[in-house]
């Protein structure tokens, strides 16, 4: 049997694996109680076989700043915890319930209210406020809120809570000598510093008995200049194991480094594992950790290797609820594997409730569910092996529909090959992986090679159409635009990058290309019309931050508000506050977007009854459109 799946203990709480759900900040209803579809979300994460399930943060309180997330501040909030916690119960699945003071200068609500934080440090979304300090009788209140708020996790059920300590939220601001200046007890040497979340864990201590278990989630190390350095994380270990907890959840990062914190499709694997491993060398406690684990080879390694006790999975427990169960089962190949796109923070941050790129039942468990086959034969044709295309075409075949795919070219996969073939992006190319393998599978046929024509789509007399034709890049008329080649030539390969080479296009497809082409060329530069690099991107600021630090490490050169006016055999002329400069290159790469493959569209919308045009071929924009937009088109069919 795989260490994985062990029998486990931490404190009195016994888990059937080593598997965690990792805390995720959760949507709820307007008193901050857990809504309906929250509950079902985490159901169903129980219901695939994980061992425990840390919820995200529950405030204690809204006496100091909004509500970021669910609360557990009064007596109302335990019923739908406590329905959230039994139905995972009934699948043998332990809750542990997360229980944060606040975000303090992390929160995020408005440009104008300054936040509360450890000392008057600049608030994080809004660099110009200056946040203002907890007094020491504040700082008494709180502490008590969070030990009855726990009292009320053990009310509702809860096997045991985790003290949100992490991050660069509120207790790590009072963790940290850049974000704490204080004076007082509160402030100074590393037991002060600490002594907020002490008196926290002493008060929840007060409040659940000494048999309760008791987590803490910490930051042993930021990875950011100025901020936390290893050798104090291994202290803080050190003082905790004293304070009486029963286990450590290592975290690493901040919001300033926030993709270390929350790992992107730019992150290698198991890269918060070596300060995991630091911290269980100086601790007995058991320890918890993550960091891109969602191999199931290196995450029983893990722990075979004694790295950590247990294996906490974040965003893959959104692409897939069923990961624990499909790795006891052998069962590797069929898990849906999470890209690292974090479409889903970008939609909690942006005010919605999580999404999944690759999982369209994400928080819509019983919503969005297709329905179940009745016999009803339907004839299906997907134009396009992308995404999208596929997308549809695995969800018509788990409706008993016929379902044929075309694919003009002799792979599926459409845009994901350019997308995950650069050496930082093959999380990608797990994506086409897994859904070829579940188009195969249900029994789809697939032609390959097959361009569609509007004879052969009308000759098929389909029930239903769905055209994923795609993108094709945009070619802008630049003069000498021929000695140039649009990114996904040298993305996919087909073409090689000299020794100097111009990416004319600053969005995600350029910036990706630009830094894919550095690992050969000697010099790479971008030129970009708008003030900055990725300024139109819509991806989530720690996908950002990380493809930023990947430019800047690399030494890509960046040209801002320049416009190209002419390439030639040598190099590149283009004009910038009305003067005009020259680059020298031996290769031009063109990432000025994609337009739409949606030709057909036109032609058959007069000869065919039921066309849905999906993906890029309605709109060049995300994975998540394209995945989404065919599963629901085959959906409500």
């Amino acid at each position: 049997m795989l260490k994985l799946f062990e029998k486990t203990q931490i404190g009195s709480m016994k888990l059937k694996n080593r598997i965690v759900m990792g805390p995720m900040g959760t949507t709820g209803e307007a008193d901050g109680s857990y809504c309906t579809e929250g509950i079902r979300y985490f159901e169903e994460r129980a219901k695939g076989g994980t061992g425990l399930i840390i919820t995200g943060a529950n405030v204690v309180t809204t006496k100091y700043e909004p509500r970021p997330c669910t609360e557990l501040s009064n007596f109302h909030h335990v019923e739908r915890l406590n329905m959230l916690i039994e139905r995972c119960h009934h699948y043998g699945a332990k809750v542990s319930v997360q229980i944060s003071p606040g975000l303090g200068r992390q929160q995020f609500t408005d440009p104008f209210t300054p936040p509360y934080s450890s000392s008057d440090c600049n608030a994080f979304w809004f660099p110009n406020l200056k946040c203002k300090p907890f007094t020491k009788e504040e700082i008494k209140d709180l502490v008590e809120k969070v030990g009855y708020s726990a009292s009320l996790a053990k009310m509702a059920g809860a096997d045991a809570v985790e003290l949100h300590a992490y991050g660069g939220y509120l207790l790590d601001q009072f963790h940290s000598k850049q974000w704490n200046t204080r004076t007082d007890e509160y402030g100074g040497d590393l037991k002060n510093r600490m002594r907020f979340t002490l008196e926290c864990i002493e008060s929840i201590r007060k409040n659940v008995g000494n048999k309760f278990p008791i987590l803490v989630k910490f930051t042993p190390v930021h990875r950011v200049e100025g901020g936390r350095e290893l050798e104090e994380g291994l202290e803080m270990a050190k003082i905790l194991e004293a304070a009486n907890v029963d286990a450590l959840h290592v975290d690493v990062g901040c919001y300033e480094a926030w993709h270390k914190a929350i790992s992107t499709v730019y992150e290698k694997e198991e890269h918060q594992m070596d300060v995991v491993e630091a911290v269980k060398k100086v601790v007995s406690l058991p320890v918890l950790g993550q960091g891109k684990m969602f191999d199931p080879e290196k995450a029983e390694r893990a722990v075979t290797e004694g790295k950590t006790d247990y294996i906490v999975l974040g965003h893959q427990m959104l692409a897939d609820p069923y990961w624990a169960s499909k790795v006891k089962e052998g069962n590797t190949m069929d898990i849906v594997p999470c890209i690292g796109c974090n479409e889903c923070l970008l939609a909690g941050f942006s005010g919605k409730h999580y999404y999944c790129a690759v999982n369209p039942l994400c928080y819509a468990e019983d919503n969005f569910e297709l329905p179940t086959p009745d016999g009803t034969k339907k004839s299906v044709l997907v134009i396009g092996g992308g995404p999208g295309g596929m997308s549809a075409a695995i969800a018509a075949a788990k409706r008993g529909f016929d379902v044929e795919l075309w694919e003009k070219s002799s792979r599926l996969g459409g845009n994901l090959w350019a997308a995950g073939l650069p050496t930082f992006k093959h999380d990608v190319l797990r994506l086409i992986t897994y859904m070829e393998r579940q188009v195969l599978k249900l029994g789809v046929t697939v032609k390959l090679n097959k361009e569609a024509t509007t004879e052969d789509v009308v000759a098929g007399k389909y029930d239903k159409i769905v055209l994923a034709a795609g993108s094709v890049p945009v070619m802008p008329p630049i003069e000498g635009i021929e000695l140039a080649k649009a990114a996904n030539d040298y993305l996919l390969g087909l073409k090689k990058p000299g020794e100097k080479v111009v990416v004319i296009g600053g969005g995600l497809v350029g910036c990706e290309t630009a830094a894919y082409m550095k690992e050969t060329a000697k010099e790479v530069t971008i030129i970009e019309m708008l003030d900055d690099i990725l300024a139109i991107s819509e991806h989530c600021l720690n996908n950002d931050q990380a493809l930023r630090t990947m430019i800047k490490e690399r030494n890509i050169g960046v040209v801002g508000n320049a416009k190209v006016a002419k390439i030639t055999s040598t190099g590149i002329t283009y004009q910038k506050d009305g003067k005009e400069s020259t680059i020298e290159c031996d290769t031009v790469i063109i990432a000025a977007g994609y337009k739409a493959n949606n030709q057909l569209e036109k032609e058959l919308e007069d000869k065919v009854e039921d066309i849905t045009v999906i993906g890029d071929a309605e709109a060049p924009r995300k994975i998540l459109t394209a995945v989404h937009e065919g599963y629901h088109t085959i959906r409500v069919m």
